[in-house]
């Protein structure tokens, strides 16, 4: 396939873009990955109209026929995002129980033209197979009148049926379950989530309610994908995580998330959130205990004697809480492709736990419900075989009218019930009062 690329001679934001191009194609099957022009988020990438979709559901029997994996397999070159929720595990452990889910299990989709975004440089390219799909690209954008995003103020939410006092009290019961599970020896640490459900008062679009979060929740790895086939499917990503990449090298890199704490508008107490995080013993032995398990997944394809980790417990601030984020980087075998990868590190051990196993069997048995794409991931393959993916944390679920907002913390032998429900509380309200 020769690749196409023509640069546009004006910045216009990517919100401004997204809003323009779906208004044009539509926002079923509108794919955007959204950055914040962080370190990590130098791109902003967008897709509209796509030219082959690829999806599947996870149901009560698992085929390997429709093993999501097995899908991806099929994928030709060219330039795919999509999502991979937390359920495809079932098809790697099928002795496990794993939750069934409405939302489709993978949903990915090629891309042919698509827009990328430098927020550093601030620079807009069209990349594309055909030079006159991207001629008509290029006229859209040149041909707008407006240059402000148009935002939808009539946006409503039915927040009636949130009851975070409920949800907190199973939250710390469930803690002190895992607890004891600990102190047999039977998990070392587990990644413990809650949900809750949040209507919508009207049949709005999904991407002004995109616009509306994105404009106090900015992410690098976040964004909004919609299905095409299901008039009513889409998930929404804040997420800070990155989960997999491969560079064009064969070079891999995961960067787990674990421990956290709150922004403070006082600059005194903020400083002082942050010095509290870097030295707590429990958050830094919950990172490392990551770090050793996302190690032993990349060494099952990763060349021998290549797994590193140039950056252990590293302070990174966002808008509303402070991280520790380590990064593990290794060599991808010769014989070992980005799906080898994915089959090898899913689910995420971030969002597990330790042994990771047995994690997800105790998580199933306590949380009760589905997670679906939430500590799934958003997947990107670029033209020339780049892989990029993110951990689905902040994030939104919609579908049918309902918008499932989860939360969760990761909980080891000396957690603190009282102290991990407020760590909750601070991943969870931000996004629940995104919405208001």
């Amino acid at each position: 396939m020769k690749l196409h690329s023509v640069k546009i001679d004006t910045w216009i934001k990517p919100d401004l873009l997204a809003q323009l191009f779906s208004e044009q194609f539509g926002t079923k099957g509108l794919s955007w990955l959204d950055s914040d022009a962080s370190e990590n988020g130098e791109w902003s990438i967008i897709g509209v109209n796509p030219k082959e979709v690829i999806s599947c559901k996870k149901k009560k029997t698992i085929n390997a026929k429709d093993s999501p994996f097995n899908k991806l397999q099929t994928i030709k070159s060219g330039f795919w995002m999509g999502w991979l929720s937390y359920e495809a595990g079932a098809w790697l452990e099928p002795k496990n129980k794993w939750q069934n889910s409405e939302v489709a299990t993978l949903w990915i989709a090629s891309y042919d033209p698509i827009i990328k975004i430098n927020l550093f440089k601030q620079e807009i390219f069209i990349e594309g197979s055909k030079l006159s799909d991207i001629k008509s690209y290029k006229s859209l954008i040149e041909n707008m009148n407006e240059k402000e995003v148009r935002c939808n103020n009539k946006l409503e939410f039915d927040f009636s049926s949130l009851n975070l006092a409920k949800n907190s009290e199973i939250f710390k019961k469930n803690i002190k379950k895992i607890k004891k599970l600990i102190s047999i020896g039977d998990i070392f640490q587990a990644n413990l989530t809650t949900k809750c459900e949040i209507k919508t008062k009207g049949n709005y679009n999904f991407l002004d309610i995109y616009l509306k979060i994105r404009n106090n929740l900015k992410a690098p790895f976040g964004g909004i994908i919609v299905n095409n086939f299901e008039k009513e499917e889409a998930v929404l990503s804040t997420s800070p995580e990155r989960f997999l990449k491969i560079d064009s090298k064969g070079y891999v890199e995961t960067r787990p998330i674990k421990g956290t704490r709150p922004r403070n508008k006082d600059k005194e107490v903020d400083a002082f959130n942050a010095i509290e995080l870097i030295t707590n013993d429990k958050d830094r032995a919950e990172n490392i205990m990551i770090v050793d398990l996302l190690r032993n997944d990349l060494s099952k394809v990763c060349e021998i004697g290549s797994i590193i980790v140039p950056e252990l417990l590293k302070l990174e601030s966002y808008s509303k809480v402070h991280h520790l984020t380590s990064v593990i980087r290794g060599k991808l075998r010769k014989d070992k492709t980005w799906i080898d990868l994915l089959k090898a590190c899913w689910p995420g051990g971030s969002i597990t736990g330790a042994p990771k196993i047995r994690s997800c069997q105790r998580l199933f048995d306590l949380e009760g419900f589905e997670r679906g794409p939430y500590c799934g991931s958003f997947i990107k393959i670029d033209w020339n075989g780049e892989f990029d993916s993110n951990i689905l944390i902040r994030s939104f679920v919609l579908k049918n009218q309902s918008i499932k907002v989860y939360a969760g913390c990761g909980i080891v032998y000396d957690s603190n019930p009282n102290e991990e429900n407020e760590e909750m509380k601070w991943k969870l309200l931000p996004l629940i009062n995104s919405l208001k």
